[in-house]
């Protein structure tokens, strides 16, 4: 048996840190003692013996003895070859406090303990901030008195009014009437008189469902402030089926006073840009900070992967050298400008906690019942062109024969405002002069349906004058150059791609051309420019809100590409094109893959705009091409291409990856329906002149991908995993975390026998995004793993937790 640690070394070792405080009032551990006594009694007693006994005597009345679970003894089916002189405890029942009064992190006392902290502070945070009626006098009798009503939160999201209802009779809750929609976490019950309301309140408050324990509110009815005599009954009527209801989780509310402590704890400053009390520098370092921590996750998570009789990486090995990093993280970029940087806002209309009509951001998530919007005037991330499009609006709104979109109801009309500013070159933007904002193009979300076309035409015009009334108000006048309305019938507002569009003519007073009535929305543009390459934007494509930031993103990228005429590139996920464009002088051949067909439209006349030739896009999904793609199958792209379904297909591109020579200076991009005549109009091109094709002249095949939220596809990940010829991967995120989940799939290394797929699905809506990584990296076909080679940020959101990831994969 190993000699156990002296004193000396006890206190300077690294698990038992005696910096933690004073020493436990615990009971010393009293198996060392009672052996010595043993010795003493069988007159056995050597002076190195005794010594040895001594010191575990002495070590048991150490702060820290005890106070860590032995890993060893856990990990080998409880058992330890230190026995009873083990620092360590053995077990839960053997396991001390530490100085400071908390328990070893791995301890199931420890994780009681952190779940019920984060449940109390949970519970005091959340605050339920609704402007609008879930209950009103219309629908079954809620409502009636709001002096009996209660709200009850933290229910659970899946329940509806019927699950509500039910769960109250069998806890033998007398109520008139119940209701809860669902994906929320309130609901409201409404009793027969206040005799019983106290009853159940008092039986409800602390009642736990699950591990959530529900609280009781009071309502509280908000009048709207009056409207003038010139508005219509209909929007009266409207109104006071809107009056709103304001809850807090403290269960006591009390008018202005109430909003006076909402106000306190939550505005729309923190709620939008929660760092912005923070200096610029030290924001760069807490997102620094919490970066490295997600990027652990990898190296964990790899290391559970790895499969059995397989060696760990060498990139895991040496994590430890770099603190657990799967690679070094190089760093920050800060962004070049902090304050007004976002080209594009996107601005709720609702109902402020005052009740009045604004346009601005919500105050938190709508599943937890927060539905107040205030105004964006205190958000250092929002140009101020985009406020005071957001202020006209609003003002508009006042009077408007119209109502506003209800969110509990999903009813009502105007629903949202986008305004995206198209800057010139070099994207200074002067907040008093508006100078750097070449053009500014408003989009207006409504839901038409159930309203009269000659009232929803008469209002579309009265909209647009005031714009343009507002603009010119201004001086200098704010730009606009398109009005654009969208058409969603949806419950959020998150509109599909395929949502109707159509432009609004602009009087000639807004100093430009008028725009023709029966323009195609879809032909509506502004332009942005990046690198001196100049972008062309439609209303719903995709573009990076920080442009100057964004041009030190793609640098980045492209450096780290090793790029050269010799490259075939890759972009994947590429929106308007702006990466593969931005880098087309540095490479033999771009290949962009974009679903979204409008962004598809802009990147081949971006392409066009600035002469550029060697780029192709695809617009599909990129699970649907990118397999085919990389192998150069012929055969899958002409099935891709007989697809009716799908925009553009592999065929649009040269198989094997060649680069035809553009006939007659046109460009090479292009996106038509009738893939059978592309098709055949570029299987002419990707011969060479001696007949062969032209994989060989990209030695270099390069990918960039720069994937939504939720990360790339599997079928995506597989193809690029599984496809020997590429050796390089860049890979953008705006997500860490599903960075994180994709590169566990692709550096995990192959197992020696390939797992199937468990065909019992029902855990995997439980896992982490990292564990399901994990799942679907022991059925990953055997194939050459990528490893983590460097990885920076770039912040192109300041003042907020967000930012860009890039990390180097190569094998």
């Amino acid at each position: 048996m190993a000699e156990p640690l002296s004193n000396t070394e006890l206190s300077s070792s690294k698990t038992l840190d005696p910096t933690n405080g004073h020493d436990s009032t615990s009971e010393p551990h009293q198996t060392a003692p009672e052996d010595s006594q043993l010795n003493r009694e069988d007159d056995v007693v050597p002076t190195a013996k005794r010594k040895r006994d001594d010191d575990v005597e002495d070590r048991s009345l150490h702060p820290l003895w005890k106070t860590s679970l032995c890993s060893y003894f856990r990990s080998h089916n409880g058992s330890c070859s230190h026995g009873g002189a083990c620092r360590y405890a053995h077990g839960e029942e053997e396991l001390r406090p530490r100085p400071d009064n908390t328990w070893d992190p791995t301890s199931e006392r420890a994780k009681k303990a952190l779940k019920t902290e984060s449940d109390e502070k949970r519970a005091v945070s959340e605050e339920v901030m609704m402007t609008e009626a879930v209950v009103d006098d219309g629908d079954d009798g809620c409502g009636a008195n709001h002096a009996l009503n209660i709200c009850l939160v933290h229910l659970p999201r899946k329940w509806s009014s019927e699950n509500l209802r039910t769960f109250l009779s069998e806890q033998g809750i007398p109520f008139k009437h119940a209701k809860k929609k669902k994906g929320m976490m309130i609901g409201f019950v409404t009793f027969e008189d206040e005799e019983q309301l106290k009853s159940s309140t008092m039986e409800l408050e602390g009642k736990s469902i699950g591990n959530k324990t529900v609280k009781v509110a009071n309502v509280l009815p908000r009048s709207f402030e009056k409207k003038s005599n010139a508005i219509v009954a209909s929007r009266q009527e409207l109104d006071e089926e809107n009056a709103g209801v304001d809850v807090a989780s403290s269960g006591t509310l009390d008018g202005e006073t109430n909003n006076d402590n909402l106000a306190k704890t939550r505005n729309v400053r923190d709620a939008v840009t929660p760092l912005a009390h923070m200096a610029y520098a030290d924001q760069l370092e807490q997102k620094t900070s919490s970066l490295m921590q997600i990027l652990k996750k990898l190296t964990r998570n790899a290391r559970k992967a790895c499969p059995n009789g397989v060696s760990l990486p060498e990139w895991i090995l040496k994590s430890r050298e770099i603190g657990g990093l799967p690679c070094k993280l190089e760093g920050i970029i800060a962004s070049p400008i902090v304050n007004g940087y976002r080209n594009k806002c996107e601005f709720s209309v609702g109902y402020s906690l005052e009740g009045k009509v604004t346009v601005g951001f919500m105050l938190g998530n709508f599943r937890e019942g927060v539905t107040a919007v205030e105004e964006a005037v205190d958000c250092p991330n929002v140009s101020t062109v985009a406020c005071k499009y957001a202020t006209i609006f609003q003002e508009f709104l006042q009077d408007s024969d119209l109502p506003v979109w209800n969110r509990f109801k999903n009813t009502g009309f105007w629903r949202q405002l986008t305004v995206r500013e198209g800057r010139t070159n070099g994207n200074v933007v002067d907040a008093e002069t508006f100078s750097g904002v070449a053009e500014v193009m408003l989009i207006v979300q409504v839901s038409t349906a159930s309203f009269d076309d000659a009232k929803v035409a008469a209002e579309f015009k009265r909209l647009a004058q005031a714009f343009v009334a507002g603009a010119t108000s201004h001086c200098p006048i704010l730009p606009l150059t398109a009005l654009v309305v969208q058409d969603h019938q949806g419950i959020s507002n998150v509109a599909p791609a395929d949502a109707p569009l159509h432009s609004l003519p602009i009087p000639e007073a807004a100093g430009d051309p008028e725009v023709d009535e029966n323009n195609n929305a879809k032909d509506v543009r502004i332009h942005d420019h990046i690198n001196n390459l100049q972008f062309s934007i439609s209303p719903t494509a995709f573009f990076q809100v920080n442009t100057l930031a964004a041009e030190k993103l793609y640098s980045l990228a492209g450096d780290w590409s090793c790029l050269g005429p010799d490259t075939l590139l890759f972009d994947i996920c590429c929106g308007t094109g702006t990466i593969g464009l931005t880098l087309a002088h540095r490479v033999g051949m771009v290949i962009g893959i974009e679903m979204n067909a409008s962004a598809v439209s802009d990147a081949h006349r971006n392409a066009e705009i600035n002469g550029i030739k060697n780029v192709k896009f695809i617009c599909s999904k990129a699970e649907d091409v990118m397999g085919s793609l990389l192998r150069g199958d012929a055969n899958v792209a002409k099935e891709q291409s007989d697809d009716p379904n799908v925009s553009g297909s592999s065929n649009d591109i040269p198989v094997d990856g060649t680069c035809p020579e553009p006939e007659n200076g046109e460009i090479t991009s292009h996106s038509e329906n009738n893939n059978a005549e592309v098709g055949g109009e570029v299987q002419k091109g990707i011969s060479s002149e001696n007949g062969k094709t032209s994989l060989q002249q990209f030695k270099n095949v390069v990918a960039i991908v720069d994937p939504p939220r939720a990360g790339l596809h599997p079928t995506v990940i597989k193809a690029l995993r599984t496809h020997p010829g590429l050796r390089r991967l860049v890979y953008i995120s705006c997500n860490p975390e599903t960075l994180v989940a994709n590169a566990i799939e692709l550096c995990t290394p192959s197992p020696v026998k390939i797992e199937k797929g468990n065909k019992d699905n029902r855990g995997w809506r439980n896992m982490s995004s990292a564990g399901l990584a994990r799942h679907r990296a022991k059925s990953m076909p055997i194939s050459e793993a990528f490893h983590p080679v460097k990885a920076m940020a770039v912040d192109l959101f300041p003042h907020t937790p967000h930012c860009e990831l890039v990390m180097l994969l190569e094998r």
